[in-house]
């Protein structure tokens, strides 16, 4: 990873990737979240119409954690792509997922929300990560960024089980802790750790990864 001219580590970046992190970590857990408020007319569920602000709150705070950081071009050719691909994955999801609530998780809806959707969701999420990580350097924040970037490492693994990319995700995370542990970065660290102890802990004791449906826990 290059240094990002021009990289800041202040307190408004702080408090844009603090609204990123609560983002994430709320926007990714929709249906557990608000799951148990039930259904509306026409087939919809309450989780549906709030999972809509998910895009607009993830995107809008990254891109104004890079603006605030003074991003180079470079970190923006990365975050770019990734915010397309994240709310197109986004979307896909919500749409299909919407589908399937109504009407069952038959082809090809289980194509569209469990394989595809999720793949480009999450693909989306880790590049803007990525470029979050190369232009704040060192993540700063106070005493409330240690479970927040805890928050966060727990939600991309709960996220890798239930969106059944456990792979994909254990393999990000791995290279984003390389990163994190190379520049002394505690809270990154904290963070990826996180997630690869939560995916490896749980594929090792079920031998597997089965997702929390599956297991009936939600």
């Amino acid at each position: 990873m290059t240094d990002c001219p021009g990289a800041a580590a202040g307190p408004r970046p702080a408090r844009w990737l603090a609204g990123f992190a609560v983002a994430v970590v709320a926007g990714h857990h929709v249906g557990t979240l608000v799951g148990p408020a039930g259904g509306l007319a026409g087939g919809t569920e309450w989780a549906d119409w709030v999972d809509l602000i998910t895009p607009y709150a993830v995107v809008g705070s990254a891109l104004g954690a890079l603006a605030s950081a003074r991003a180079d071009r470079r970190t923006w050719l990365v975050a770019a792509p990734g915010t397309v691909v994240y709310v197109q994955g986004h979307g896909v999801h919500l749409a299909a997922n919407s589908i399937g609530n109504a009407r069952g998780d038959a082809r090809p809806v289980h194509l569209w929300d469990e394989v595809v959707g999720h793949y480009l969701w999450y693909g989306g999420l880790y590049l803007m990560m990525w470029a979050l990580v190369r232009v704040v350097r060192p993540v700063p924040g106070g005493s409330w960024s240690w479970p927040l970037a805890a928050l966060v490492g727990l939600t991309l693994a709960t996220n890798a089980i239930e969106g059944a990319t456990p792979h994909l995700t254990l393999a990000v995370a791995l290279a984003f802790l390389a990163v994190a542990v190379r520049r002394r970065d505690p809270r990154l660290v904290l963070l990826f750790a996180v997630t690869v102890v939560a995916l490896a802990g749980w594929g090792l004791y079920w031998q597997g990864f089965p997702e929390f449906s599956e297991l009936g826990w939600i």
